[in-house]
């Protein structure tokens, strides 16, 4: 049986790190009060303010109904509000309401103390680095080309 040496395999190394900062971010943030599902659509809404409701789905990759109750509870507790679309009556667009801002800040806080714990032995030249190494590989990944069935060989 074929066996790779999987400690040095960058994509489930990228995993690892990715599930231990959510977890570690969701043990920042736990008294917020927030689920791991609504620190996730307000960093997207962070970023997307005023996207609407099936473009946040499919950047959050889960289905339009589950979204739309996760929003339903987001909204009761006024931290979203959703409008109709001016160009689509069938959409609706989500935004952030001004009664999210203090949790928001504290989310940003938390991350960015995340982000410089999780960083803190690299010097500045080579977190830059490893954020333009990221970049790059998510950049390849977006072509059409790799999602396909053929492969690439690597630049050496």
């Amino acid at each position: 049986m074929f066996r790779e040496d999987l400690s040095r395999n960058f994509g489930f190394i990228l995993n690892d790190v990715a599930r231990l900062m959510r977890t570690a971010f969701d043990r920042r943030v736990k008294a917020l009060g927030l689920t791991r599902s609504q620190w996730w659509v307000l960093n997207h809404l962070f970023r997307n303010d005023g996207v609407t409701q099936s473009e946040l789905a499919d950047l959050l990759e889960i289905e339009k109904a589950t979204l739309g109750r996760l929003l339903d509870r987001m909204e009761q507790k006024g931290w979203v509000r959703r409008e109709n679309h001016a160009g689509d009556r069938r959409a609706k667009r989500v935004f952030l309401t001004p009664e999210v801002e203090p949790a928001l800040k504290a989310m940003r806080t938390a991350a960015a103390e995340l982000r410089r714990d999780a960083l803190g032995e690299l010097t500045l030249d080579q977190q830059a680095q490893f954020v333009d190494t990221l970049l790059t590989i998510k950049a390849n990944l977006s072509r059409p080309e790799v999602g396909g069935n053929g492969s690439r060989k690597a630049k050496r």
